[in-house]
């Protein structure tokens, strides 16, 4: 039996106890051995490693399946090494083979929640409740926990820019790493910011339209009637108005068309239907 508090020598007697039970409170990996196989030789004194360096976040219970037939019987194991993760009393996932010891991490780490995933969580349920204040404190306690975290960083920033501080929300996504800049939850969000900004001095639908009755390949006019339908959300009528720019003057601003399209799809996301049908349409043009 190991010294360890978090690893156990599990039999049939007490796997209740100290599987199922236990995977209520954290992950516990049970690791399926045999005295006979060579790779559980290997794989068994990293497991052990890894349930000391995490410190309790999950538990390490070994079945010896000679002596414990009924048990690998049971979860019908084939093959030796095999690891099962349980979480809230069922098995959730498993690996079998002697897995490297990156790969034993990854296999973990998906199943742990951290300090600051449990202060999300109260983050999300304050919001919710319409309680942004509060879930922006339980926010910055968690970013205060796990700094390099971009997904929490990216969340700020949404609650931020809908309170209506969009310089802070961008100050926040400009702090990203690149992985985290190129997340599309960050695009999106970035997208949509600077497109608010783009409409807050917009002239009125009326002035635009005369502008356009007068002359219909008014440039700077279509941009502002693209602007002024995606507010309205007429999405596929302002990326008409933006095609229309390419069309007319590639040069116009620097590409200003094809640089608003490209905006409005990161505004709406790759799987939204228009987009995809004006990416078409927009790769037909330029080729």
């Amino acid at each position: 039996m190991s010294d360890s508090p978090f690893i156990h020598n599990v039999s049939i007697q007490d796997f209740q106890a100290l599987v199922l039970e236990n995977s209520f409170k954290q992950p516990v990996l049970v690791d399926f051995w045999a005295d006979w196989c060579e790779p559980c030789k290997t794989v068994m004194p990293m497991l052990a490693k890894l349930a000391d360096e995490y410190g309790g976040k999950f538990h390490l219970a070994k079945v010896d399946t000679e002596a414990e037939q009924q048990l690998a019987a049971h979860f019908q194991i084939k093959s030796l090494p095999t690891m099962k993760l349980f979480v809230n009393g069922q098995p959730v996932d498993e690996r079998m083979g002697a897995l490297p010891e990156n790969e034993v991490r990854a296999f973990i780490d998906q199943y742990i929640t951290s300090e600051s995933d449990t202060i999300m969580a109260a983050a999300n349920e304050a919001l919710q409740q319409g309680n942004t204040d509060q879930a922006l404190e339980f926010m910055n306690q968690a970013l205060a926990k796990d700094p390099e975290n971009s997904d929490l960083k990216i969340n700020i920033a949404t609650v931020v820019n809908a309170q209506g501080d969009g310089d802070s929300a961008l100050a926040l996504l400009d702090s990203l790493d690149d992985e985290g800049k190129n997340k599309d939850s960050a695009i999106k969000l970035r997208a949509e910011i600077e497109m608010a900004d783009r409409l807050k001095d917009l002239p009125p639908i009326d002035e635009i339209e005369k502008k356009l009755a007068t002359n219909p390949g008014d440039l700077s006019a279509l941009l502002d009637k693209a602007n002024y339908l995606t507010a309205q959300g007429d999405y596929e009528t302002a990326m008409d108005c933006l095609l229309r720019v390419m069309t007319l003057d590639r040069q116009f601003q620097e590409d200003a068309g094809r640089k608003a399209l490209l905006a409005l799809f990161d505004m709406l996301g790759g799987d939204h239907p228009s987009v995809q049908k004006y990416r078409r349409k927009m790769f037909t043009l330029m080729h």
